[in-house]
């Protein structure tokens, strides 16, 4: 009744086998036992190829780099939508278009910004709100008016929509000091 190559296996192991063999077995048996663990019973390992096109059908990839785009749009929507449940449509859509540009289309904070950094764009927008609500010094507004001119609607039409968004939700008292710079901070690009 016994398998024929399992006689032998326990022939060697019993009778025949030295420390290093037996060490040896012992490894063999313990990745068997891990991969029995991790694949169920199939005698099989995975096909890493049937994988990627099962994955790429159930994510709706389509096997291209737009299809993805949509796919990681989507699902930062759902994020959104579950942490900020508060955000109108609209904001949404201006969040996930400065983080993830619609497929076919350039797109992006920066992008939008005129490719102007993150670190710059941050201090505009503080200089801004500084300006807004009053606590700006006024040798700095006028070095600035000095320097560039009208600043505020310079600043003001460089921002990227969903700044403005954010600047206008704030000014109006929509939303705290906090949660506005939190927002700002992620609707900013990525260093």
């Amino acid at each position: 009744m016994a398998n024929s190559e399992l006689v032998k296996v326990m022939d060697f192991i019993l009778n025949r086998c030295d420390e290093a063999e037996i060490d040896a077995v012992a490894a063999a048996v313990v990745r068997r036992r891990r991969e029995l663990a991790t694949y169920g019973g199939s005698m099989h390992m995975p096909d890493p190829k049937r994988m990627a096109k099962e994955l790429s059908s159930q994510l709706n990839i389509d096997g291209n780099i737009e299809g993805l785009k949509n796919s990681v749009r989507e699902y930062a929507i759902r994020i959104i939508r579950q942490e900020a449940p508060e955000l109108t449509d609209s904001q949404i859509e201006e969040l996930t278009r400065a983080w993830i540009p619609a497929p076919g289309k350039g797109g992006g904070v920066q992008a939008q910004a005129g490719g102007v950094p993150r670190d710059v764009l941050a201090s505009m927008i503080d200089q801004f709100v500084l300006f807004s609500t009053g606590r700006m010094e006024a040798e700095e507004d006028e070095a600035l008016r000095k320097e560039i001119g009208p600043w505020p609607d310079k600043y003001w039409k460089s921002f990227p929509q969903v700044i403005r968004l954010l600047l206008s939700d704030f000014l109006k008292g929509e939303m705290t000091e906090k949660d506005f710079n939190t927002r700002v901070g992620l609707a900013l690009p990525a260093r």
